[in-house]
């Protein structure tokens, strides 16, 4: 009998020892360090294109909580980012099986109606930079899916308005060249709420929409140009195409020389870089009319001058092409120095010492290019697409008057 209690007593003792070892094993992250506070950092840090920290969040979100649903989302936005920028196709499949993968367990997780919406939300987003197959109609599923989530805003801890679905599926029809769609989506965004997270952002996304679709009209640009519309900048080789074949600066041109000399006019070398490139004849023309600021550039590395035709323009080099522009279409010389000896700039950031701001003077003054409301000319800042075309169908009209 004692030995039977003997053997009870010692399985009573075992078993309070484990649940005395299970109630000491400490939690992997503190109260402070939780997976939902990661995960909203992380996307802030997305927000601000730091996508390393943005990825070490999400995993620390996972860490703490492997199961949390949102930090997959997270990441299959940063691993989208990843494709995007990535240019070996073996490696990007292999980024583009991740996403899918991270989307997956998102979708799978979700077990709550804020946590679906950040999971069709993430939809929308990857498709936008991934742009694969059918990728605009997909994306507008999920955004259509999402608008009928019930689900309490105040549960949305990074989006925080479910007009955050309406933003970026604005900023998918957009990048898919459906201007008016696009217009509209931001729109709802904006009379959704003035205080709103996605306010401004929508606000911007409307006022480029309408920039855009203020410059497609009266040219003739096609797919190519309404490309070109929706980048954040525009390289030499794009601003060369729609110089040409926007302002027919060729044909201008040759109808004021002689058959003989015409034909006897072309560019002195052909850049190694422009061998072989779809916008070589748009650039060899700029060449043999010497349009300033479209000369090429001496490059240290293979000693040769090279057009670099990916590189982006900023705002000061494209007044300074189209001035030029607009001095040999008018044949008016004095418009190269119509504004040298001011003392005074109406720019904060262009002094009346600088090289280009003759150039900035003579298309702010002619409303071809536009300042900020600052004040600013931004005239170190790269020119996005829709700026270009706009300045091109103004200077377009503006030299009808000549």
């Amino acid at each position: 009998m004692n030995k039977r209690l003997s053997r009870v007593a010692l399985m009573i003792a075992a078993g309070a020892a484990l649940l005395s070892g299970c109630a000491t094993v400490a939690p992997k992250c503190s109260p402070e360090d939780n997976p939902a506070q990661q995960y909203v950092t992380g996307m802030k840090f997305l927000d601000e294109g730091d996508s390393a920290a943005a990825q070490g969040k999400f995993e620390r979100a996972l860490y703490c909580d492997e199961q949390f649903s949102s930090a997959h989302a997270g990441l299959a936005i940063i691993t989208a980012e990843k494709y995007k920028a990535q240019t070996d196709p073996a490696f990007k499949a292999v980024e583009g099986e991740r996403v899918t993968a991270e989307l997956n367990k998102a979708k799978k997780l979700a077990d709550r109606p804020d946590q679906r919406f950040d999971y069709f939300a993430a939809v929308i987003r990857t498709d936008t930079l991934m742009k694969q197959n059918n990728w605009l109609a997909h994306a507008e599923e999920a955004y259509q899916d999402g608008s009928k989530l019930k689900v309490d805003e105040r549960t949305l801890s990074y989006y925080q308005g479910s007009e955050a679905l309406s933003y970026f599926m604005g900023v998918a029809r957009l990048e898919g060249m459906e201007f008016q769609k696009a217009r509209d989506l931001f729109s709802s965004v904006l009379n959704a709420r003035r205080d709103g997270k996605w306010h401004e952002k929508a606000d911007k996304g409307w006022k480029r929409v309408d920039k855009i679709t203020r410059a497609l009209a009266g040219l003739t640009v096609g797919d190519a140009g309404k490309s070109i519309a929706t980048r954040d900048k525009i390289t030499r080789a794009d601003l060369a195409s729609l110089i040409i074949n926007e302002l027919k600066i060729d044909t201008v041109m040759a109808g004021r020389i002689p058959l003989e000399a015409r034909n006897a006019r072309k560019a002195e070398f052909t850049p190694a870089d422009m061998t072989g490139h779809p916008f070589k004849d748009e650039v060899l023309t700029l060449m043999k009319w010497n349009v300033r600021g479209m000369e090429p550039k001496y490059d240290e590395t293979t000693r040769a001058y090279l057009f670099k035709p990916t590189d982006p323009v900023s705002r000061g080099e494209m007044a300074l092409i189209l001035e030029d522009v607009l001095v040999k279409i008018t044949g008016d010389e004095k418009i190269a120095t119509a504004y040298f000896g001011q003392e005074r700039s109406p720019f904060p950031d262009v002094k009346p010492t600088s090289a280009f701001y003759n150039a900035v003077m003579n298309m702010t003054t002619r409303s071809i290019m536009e300042s900020e409301f600052s004040g600013e000319f931004r005239v170190n800042s790269p020119v996005d697409g829709a700026e270009a075309l706009l300045a091109i169908r103004v200077l377009k009209q503006k030299l009808t008057t000549y």
